[in-house]
């Protein structure tokens, strides 16, 4: 059986091929500065998960969600309001963390996040969508990989390195709005992996932290930093 392919659009966006050959979309804004123009029009999208309500990771979920019709996972307020706007089946899997489902043969464990989880309105009313959150997801040939989603390095991340057999952990590292390269580097050592795929870093000047600095921190981890649409295979 085949490896999973992640492929990185910019800011928290993966595309990631399983080895059953489900495309899945994490966090698609795919209209980030730094996702490739070729990589803005999905050829087909079988999942949609998403970690929490703020639009640069919500994306361009509600058109993509219309037009391709994947299944959904995310935190229940999400799903609701993901379902209200037309996304038919959007709350069939609607489920909070500590919850594990089962999508066609992969499995999404939701985690804590800290982070928050509003979407500010054109009117700038805050609609709460549910607490941010993270995934484990479980591939069919048992690859592991935890998606941390947007948070802050929280000791609650030993749980995870305990509960799981990680084989990769995908982390913020861009500062101000989620961890840096210092905390990034506790969260590797809590989580116990050997390998780490840095995000939400360079999108804005604000997002200052860079994968050099988190190799200083963490040199005992393999840091693997793909070009927005670079494929790598986990």
């Amino acid at each position: 059986m085949p490896g999973v392919s992640l492929t990185w659009l910019g800011h928290s966006a993966f595309r990631v091929d399983s080895p059953g050959g489900k495309r899945i979309y994490l966090d698609p804004w795919l209209t980030n500065p730094r996702c490739p123009e070729n990589e803005r029009t999905p050829e087909r999208i079988d999942i949609l998960a998403l970690t929490h309500g703020h639009a640069d990771h919500l994306g361009e979920t509600v058109e993509l969600g219309r037009r391709y019709l994947p299944r959904v996972v995310a935190i229940f307020e999400l799903a609701y309001w993901l379902a209200a706007k037309g996304i038919p089946g959007a709350s069939a899997l609607a489920m909070n963390k500590g919850g594990t489902v089962d999508v066609d043969g992969i499995r999404f464990s939701m985690t804590d996040a800290v982070h928050s989880g509003g979407l500010v309105e054109e009117d700038d009313r805050i609609v709460y969508l549910g607490d941010a959150a993270g995934y484990v997801i479980e591939f069919e040939n048992d690859t592991t990989i935890y998606f941390a989603g947007d948070t802050a390095a929280f000791g609650d991340m030993q749980i995870l390195g305990r509960a799981f057999d990680l084989d990769a952990a995908v982390l913020p590292i861009g500062d101000h709005f989620t961890m840096g390269p210092r905390q990034a580097a506790i969260a590797l050592e809590f989580l116990g992996v050997s390998r780490c795929v840095p995000c939400h870093y360079a999108t804005f000047p604000l997002h200052t932290g860079r994968p050099d600095e988190l190799r200083r921190h963490a040199p005992d981890v393999e840091i693997l930093a793909p070009e927005p649409g670079e494929t790598i295979e986990l």
